[in-house]
């Protein structure tokens, strides 16, 4: 047991990832950068320059998706997309998908991924399944065998980080607004009609209020203008697009001029302010953001970008001199997805320098909303609803889980009939064969359905974090079996499983007969040694349970004490110490039966426990078991009954052999020595009989 703990460490510090620093990492994903800006706050991403050109983004996965890996843990990822939309590259973070970590190796997953190279997310990702045909309307990925469930949830992650980072930045993605304003639809208004209908919004923000919200006076920032007859700040705003409103304030030919240079879906915002403190500074570069001024809508800020169009197209406020104002026409393009008649607001982030160390801020919005009578309202495109990623796995396996389901169905049968299917000792080891067979090859090898410990890792950590059931929906056959296992532990046990349901143990069993066929001598263990091997699996367990809540990494590398990925997910295909350590507990098993159930297994162990709260004894005894019969107990290989006759329920894998010796007058001994009784009164009684001669 050392030596395998001492392998299985070395394997894990083999194996460790070395840090990398991420700008070094996002530096690989665009190899002609020259500039990689810090980290932005909203969207999170870092943009990608070279020169002053952007080339693209950088993005986080685990800032957009906290979608579970099959291991219970998020994979996150490094993704790079150019602004056109297309993944330049993707690089694995941190993952715990335990089918590459310990079973096919972390190149396949690599390989995976390199296919999302140069492809742009306008079209569906799709992994497996048949090809559609030489069609170009989505993108086909090759999946990884052995490991569907890993990529898809993947691939789910890279699609749903990269969509949304693209309505956020990139243009075309975005949904456009829902409200079209009428090009047709004009009315002539005045300066006050504008205002008075609430076309164009008027917002002041005095010095008290100001002041207020800073904690302190105004008089401590030398930069303001201390002019008493200014206000803090005053703005004028307005949404252009609409006639009634951008043709008003415009003018026809400055309108149309406005209008001509929106590309489409793009909408335009007037902004005018004047004051202490307006909604650009005096050093404000245009053709930029502004960082004084935002929309914001739905909670999400919307980004303004300064159309530079000139004072000529501006227009000018009755009453006051164009010296003492300050405006801008914004562009907002359509992958903010702006909706003009949706509930919006006009923040004003308000910043104050007291010196060069130290700065103020805080911020004031204004609410924004319109007439929606001035826009075509359309209602948006109906997307198809999206089926869960859990339940396409349901149906693309239907046909695995009709016959996990119906075998499920008959083995049940046979427990609740026991007495009956084993009257026939031939027909019921026919019949057990038959579904060990089953087990190993279709459960095991074809469907993975193999259960480990490391589902019980998984269940724990979700009941101790926040439990989702989509992950363990994620393979139906595991679910399934992990189900029926569950109920039937409160029935008959933890034999079912061990004994019927188990690929592994399947697989020792039949070596067990192949051990007979070639008469190999089966080394007895003795009784004491026998009861204190048998803790072994519990300590086991103690020792991956806490593991698993401090270091899941960790507590999936000790794991592989369960031989299951390497002889049953992987079939062996796999480096030479996992194959060796696997075929050394196959090999014992030849010599002492089914010798890793019995002393090794951590989900025996765990199962076993939860077996103490089964319901019923199945296991049929009669008085003559144990006193003085111990013809079962000689024929439990897996030395599960006592000398007293008691089955130790806890060990007993219920493959129902005592069950077959009972129900057979030729096997047991209780039965045999009845009939012999009974077959020796009636020569008794016929000698009597023969004897006997009637008086005359």
């Amino acid at each position: 047991m050392l030596a395998r703990l001492i392998l299985l460490g070395s394997l894990l510090l083999s194996s460790a990832l070395h840090a990398v620093p991420l700008k070094d990492e996002i530096q690989s994903l665009f190899p002609k950068a020259t500039r990689i800006d810090d980290k932005l706050a909203s969207p999170a991403v870092y943009p990608v320059y070279q020169l002053d050109e952007l080339i693209g983004y950088a993005f986080e996965s685990n800032d957009y998706s906290t979608l579970q890996g099959f291991s219970g843990k998020p994979i996150r990822l490094l993704i790079g997309m150019d602004p056109q939309g297309t993944l330049t590259g993707i690089h694995i973070l941190e993952h715990h998908e335990p089918v590459f970590l310990h079973g096919l190796g972390e190149q396949s997953l690599f390989n995976f991924i390199d296919q999302y190279r140069n492809t742009n997310i306008g079209k569906p990702i799709i992994v497996g399944g048949r090809r559609s045909g030489g069609s170009d309307s989505v993108h086909q990925f090759d999946g990884v065998s052995k490991a569907t469930v890993s990529v898809v949830i993947l691939n789910e992650t890279v699609m749903i980080s990269a969509m949304e980072v693209a309505r956020n930045l990139l243009e075309g993605f975005a949904q456009g607004p829902l409200a079209i304003a009428r090009p047709e639809l004009f009315e002539p208004l005045e300066w006050g009609q504008l205002l008075q209908r609430g076309y164009l919004q008027h917002w002041r923000l005095d010095d008290a209020q100001v002041e207020q919200a800073l904690g302190h006076s105004l008089s401590h920032y030398s930069q303001l203008d201390d002019d008493p007859e200014l206000p803090f700040s005053e703005l004028w705003f307005a949404y252009l697009n609409a006639p009634s409103i951008g043709r008003n304030l415009l003018g026809e030919p400055a309108f149309g001029q406005v209008m001509e240079q929106l590309k489409d879906g793009e909408q335009a915002l007037l902004i005018i302010s004047r004051g202490r403190y307006r909604h650009v500074p005096d050093d404000f570069i245009p053709a930029s953001a502004p960082s004084r001024v935002v929309l914001v809508q739905n909670g999400h800020p919307i980004e303004l970008h300064d159309m530079d169009l000139g004072s000529d197209l501006l227009p000018d406020i009755p009453g006051l001199e164009a010296e003492q104002l300050t405006a801008h026409i914004f562009r907002i393009k359509p992958h903010a997805g702006y909706n003009p008649v949706g509930d919006t607001a006009l923040q004003l982030n308000v910043t104050l320098q007291r010196n060069h160390l130290i700065s103020s801020s805080t911020q004031f919005t204004q609410p924004f909303s319109l007439d929606e009578t001035l826009f075509e309202i359309q209602a948006p495109p109906v997307a198809a609803k999206s089926v869960p990623m859990w339940l396409r796995m349901w149906q693309e396996r239907w046909w695995q889980i009709v016959v996990v389901i119906a075998a499920l169905a008959l083995l049940s049968w046979i427990f609740i009939n026991q007495h009956q299917f084993s009257r026939n000792s031939r027909r019921f080891h026919q019949l057990r064969a038959g579904f060990l067979i089953f087990t190993l090859v279709f459960l095991g090898l074809y469907a993975q359905g193999q259960l480990s410990v490391v589902n019980i890792f998984t269940l724990f950590l979700a009941l101790w974090q926040d439990f989702d059931i989509t992950v363990f929906l994620m393979d139906p056959v595991i679910f399934i079996l992990w189900s029926f296992t569950f109920v039937s532990l409160f029935l008959w046990g933890r034999g079912l499983f061990c004994g019927w349901l188990c690929p592994f143990g399947a697989l020792q069993e039949m070596l067990g007969w192949v051990a007979k066929k070639l008469r190999i001598k089966q080394w007895k263990v003795p009784d004491p040694l026998h009861q204190k091997l048998q803790w072994l699996k519990y300590l086991i367990l103690i020792v991956l349970v806490p593991v698993s809540f401090y270091s899941l990494t960790l507590a999936e590398r000790l794991a592989e004490v369960e031989p299951f990925k390497t002889s049953i997910t992987l079939f062996f295909v796999r480096t030479w110490p996992f194959v060796l350590y696997a075929v050394g507990l196959l090999a014992l098993g030849l010599f002492i039966h089914k010798f890793y159930c019995r002393y090794v297994c951590p989900l025996g162990a765990g199962l076993a426990i939860l077996g103490k709260l089964r319901l019923f004894s199945w296991l049929k005894r009669i008085d003559a078991c144990g006193q003085p019969c111990q013809h079962c107990k000689n024929h439990c290989e897996i030395n599960a009954i006592h000398k007293n006759g008691k089955i130790d329920y806890d060990e007993c894998i219920q493959c129902l052999e005592c069950i077959v010796i009972l129900n057979n007058d030729d096997q047991c001994v209780a039965s045999i020595s009845a009939r012999k009784k009974a077959e020796k009164a009636r020569k008794n009684d016929n000698l009597i009989a023969s004897d006997w001669v009637p008086a005359k």
